[in-house]
């Protein structure tokens, strides 16, 4: 693996280094310095009982505000730099080291989930080993937040989608990469609306909310280009309050998804965001409206249960959208006949083989003849059937990997079913990215067919395989759902 790409796959808690010196608020400088000298240390962390971060001391801090400054017993609390900034174990390791290297820190304490101090970070060690052309690539990655500084951050994606896939990094990881990219661009577009619009007089959230984002984006499987799928769940309030919180969310929506489409994502043509009200409700409004289209079930709710199904997190009150995800899971698993019918309009989405067992190209369209629609023909049929066994199974994950590992757990695939669907996944999606990024160096527009004549002998023989395996498992769902009686 290149030592140079290496740093996109990492999370933060993959470089912590020794525990740091804690010390309370209320420790006297001495015992500070001698912590410090004793174990060797530039820098102490100060935690408050319950072991969170308080404040830092660094070196600096110790020469411009303590020595010969301040008395022995002198509380940290006066010393210390406060409020501390931290990053979490799981967060990225470039994006911390595109915000140490901008703020001019070397030290940054990490926190975990419950934000407990669990470690340091230090910026030399996580630069050893990078060249200067990839500090530039991780600082487009990061750029500021206005609309030309995301356009670039977009820009940065392909080529670490390039230089990931040159490295032969599995493209579900690359994917995984772009995912985190494009729900960080989400993050900061947000947090800069929210920030104009207090700034403007519009005040500030008047509930807690959580913007939620479906499709590839929920699944963690985006490629190069996607376009909005958006949503968001409020904290329940009381009905008499609408007409003063919706405004608010309304203005928000229509900031966020406007900033989205000026940066690179297109506004969904289908609708599918959260200036639209039927995706923008509270938490209980969405779990009565998620149950109301289980009853309901026309083409048109079960349309929109397919998009809904794959939501994931992207700011604000992760609580909510992790209540709202525990609702819709059970509900799934508790309304099968809900799951058949959801089949039955996904069934006619076939793989892109011949009656035969032959790869099968465009034959109608001039401009796609010879090419294989590796989404509608590969990805969508692999992606539906997996998500239909995991809503009837109660899997809560959201990613395509993580849902065939989690149906392999509960015994519901065996072992060479999750072999070939895993391996077929990952060989479609190499072949989708490759050809993505050569479009888009060549100026043409980025889509999903690839020219059957562009496959070496090997892949296509690989891609046969792989499409008789989703084959196989729709063959399964067929069976299944046709024999089920509810």
């Amino acid at each position: 693996m290149n030592t140079q790409t290496e740093i996109f796959r990492r999370l933060v808690r993959d470089h912590l280094g020794p525990a740091p010196v804690r010390v309370g608020p209320d420790d006297t400088v001495r015992t500070l310095i001698d912590r410090l000298a004793a174990e060797k240390a530039s820098c102490a962390v100060v935690v408050d009982g319950d072991d969170r971060p308080a404040g830092i001391v660094t070196e600096q801090d110790v020469a411009r505000r303590i020595a010969c400054r301040v008395e022995p017993e002198a509380t940290v609390a006066s010393v210390m730099t406060a409020p501390v900034v931290t990053v979490a174990r799981r967060d990225p390791l470039y994006r911390a080291v595109a915000f140490m290297r901008r703020w001019r820190l070397r030290h940054i304490p990490v926190v975990d989930g419950a934000g407990r101090v669990c470690g340091m970070l230090a910026l030399h060690a996580a630069l050893a080993v990078l060249s200067e052309q990839t500090l530039e690539l991780i600082d487009d990655l990061t750029h500021e937040e206005s609309v030309e500084g995301l356009k670039k951050v977009k820009q940065a994606q392909v080529e670490v989608a390039e230089a990931l896939f040159d490295d032969n990094v599995p493209v579900p990881e690359v994917q995984a990469l772009l995912t985190d990219i494009n729900r960080d661009i989400h993050a900061r577009i947000v947090r800069r609306a929210l920030a104009d619009m207090e700034a403007e007089g519009l005040g500030a959230p008047p509930v807690p909310f959580s913007l939620i984002i479906m499709g590839s984006g929920g699944r963690g499987e985006n490629f190069l280009f996607p376009d909005q799928d958006n949503g968001f769940v409020l904290d329940d309030y009381d009905d008499a309050e609408h007409g003063r919180i919706d405004p608010f969310f309304i203005e928000l929506a229509e900031r966020m998804t406007q900033a989205l489409d000026k940066v690179g994502f297109p506004l969904c043509r289908g609708n599918i965001m959260a200036t639209n009200p039927v995706w923008r409700k509270t938490l209980g409004q969405w779990s009565d409206q998620i149950a109301y289209w289980m009853r309901r079930r026309t083409d048109t709710t079960l349309r929109y249960c397919d998009i809904f199904f794959d939501f994931g997190h992207g700011f604000g009150a992760g609580r909510l959208s992790a209540r709202l995800r525990e609702s819709v899971t059970a509900l799934a698993a508790a309304n099968p006949g809900f799951v058949k019918d959801m089949y039955a309009v996904e069934a006619g989405h076939k793989v892109a083989l011949s009656w035969f067992g032959r790869l099968m190209s465009e034959r109608d369209t001039r401009d796609r003849e010879g090419m294989i629609n590796l989404k509608y023909g590969g990805t969508l049929p692999l992606v539906e059937g997996v998500r239909l066994l995991a809503l009837r199974h109660g899997v809560p994950e959201t990613s395509t990997l993580a849902r065939i590992d989690a149906l392999a757990g509960k015994g519901v695939l065996d072992k060479d079913a999750q072999d070939y669907l895993t391996g077929g996944l990952q060989h479609i999606t190499r072949l989708l990215l490759r050809q993505q990024i050569a479009d888009f160096r060549a100026g043409e527009p980025v889509g999903n067919f690839v020219a059957e004549a562009s496959l070496s002998s090997r892949e296509k023989d690989y891609l046969v395989a792989c499409f008789r395996a989703i084959e196989d498992l729709r063959g399964r769902l067929r069976s299944e759902f046709a024999g089920d009686v509810f």
